[in-house]
């Protein structure tokens, strides 16, 4: 699995919704998931990539930040985009799984 921009940025989106339920302990194995897997890897991403985000965006409505993560997840082969979003739309190559399903 790689992971696209900032890792920080990904902790913070990730753990809105269990601190929003007060749950800080999902919250923590979240983050340890997160930052403590083996195989997570940061990738940059190149202007082609933000075109195809860009184009994603317009044909699924994903927002930008999920955009940038399926393009690059598409690029680097990834074998699963792993998410909390659960309104995320499927995306043919990439397997969606829920954060949730795996803790």
């Amino acid at each position: 699995m790689h992971r696209t921009g900032d890792l920080s940025a990904d902790v913070a989106e990730v753990l809105v919704v269990p601190y929003r339920n007060g749950d800080y302990q999902l919250a923590a194995r979240y983050e340890k998931v997160l930052t403590q897997s083996r195989g997570v890897k940061i990738a940059d991403i190149s202007r082609d990539q933000l075109r195809a985000a860009a184009q994603l965006r317009a044909a699924t409505g994903t927002k930008t930040p999920d955009s940038l993560r399926l393009v690059a997840a598409l690029t680097y082969n990834c074998s699963a985009f792993l998410t909390n979003d659960r309104d995320l739309p499927a995306i043919p190559g990439v397997p969606i799984l829920q954060l949730q399903s795996y803790l």
